[in-house]
């Protein structure tokens, strides 16, 4: 049989997509399987971002990832979204199925795998800080696993109400808001604690959640999804605590899996993954 000298295409598209350590983790995996495919890490403006999918079709692309700042306006160029895309209306992750490309969200899904390690949220009590993007894909996957109670806490009032009303209305989750307007309080009874903001990332390393780490307690599941650095100063605290803490890593690398699984039906191996993101980082588990 002749060689193909076609690889399959998958991708990313963003803007400050050099920044974007995505696509070292992803061929790293493909290498690993034997998988003739490239990912291309694309700088892509949001006026050319209809352009840049309608070159993926017309290039047959497999699917491709969406990142800041295009995870909401990249649906107008789909042809339907998936279920937990549909409900928080942000996608991350597009699709070929036949002739069609749906969106995905594996933000939320790669953090509730990565959370999963540690502890089952169904059933639990959940502090979440931020109200973006990675904070309503969070919040969404969290409710959909079970979690009774979210609590959002923001400095912004309306972002903050708004993820709230949309779990409130679209999940069985109990959601409230919480003003972040000083030191914040962790409430009793809360099982898992998580970070969805961009407090702490690189440059920022010295940054920290306006919180009181007083009542950060032992038993409670502390995650983050900051990936640089992986051990943000709230995970150094809350481990200080007697926390368990969930990195940011497992995050990414989850999103990845997932993703491959979604584009080529191969289960990858996320330790490959896990790796390379370590050497990039100087990271360490």
């Amino acid at each position: 049989m002749p060689k193909s000298f076609l690889s399959t295409l998958t991708g990313s598209f963003s803007t400050g997509a050099a920044e974007n350590p995505t696509v070292a983790m992803v061929e790293a995996a493909y290498r690993h399987h034997g998988l003739d495919i490239r990912y291309i890490n694309c700088e892509v403006p949001p006026d050319l971002l209809g352009d840049a999918v309608r070159g993926a079709r017309a290039m047959g692309w497999v699917g491709f990832n969406c990142s800041l700042p295009h995870k909401v306006t990249v649906i107008e160029h789909l042809d339907g979204l998936g279920e937990s895309a549909e409900i928080m209306g942000a996608v991350n992750c597009a699709v070929r199925r036949g002739d069609q490309l749906i969106g995905e969200n594996t933000d939320g899904k790669g953090f509730l795998k990565s959370l999963m390690e540690k502890i089952d949220p169904r059933g639990k009590s959940v502090v979440m800080f931020g109200a973006g993007g990675a904070a309503r894909a969070i919040g969404v996957e969290l409710a959909l696993a079970g979690a009774t109670r979210i609590v959002v806490v923001n400095r912004g009032v309306e972002r903050g109400q708004t993820l709230v009303d949309l779990l409130n209305t679209r999940t069985e989750a109990t959601a409230e808001f919480a003003a972040w307007s000083g030191p914040y309080a962790i409430p009793d009874g809360t099982d898992i604690v998580v970070n969805a903001t961009s407090i702490g990332l690189y440059p920022d390393v010295d940054g920290r959640l306006d919180i009181d780490l007083d009542t950060l307690k032992p038993g409670m599941v502390v995650a983050d999804v900051i990936v640089n650095p992986p051990k943000t100063n709230i995970l150094r605290d809350a481990e200080a605590r007697g926390c368990t803490v969930v990195d940011g890593l497992g995050m990414l690398i989850n999103q990845g899996v997932i993703g491959i699984k979604y584009w080529t039906g191969v289960d990858a191996d996320p330790t490959v993954m896990r790796d390379t993101l370590t050497e990039i980082f100087g990271a360490s588990d």
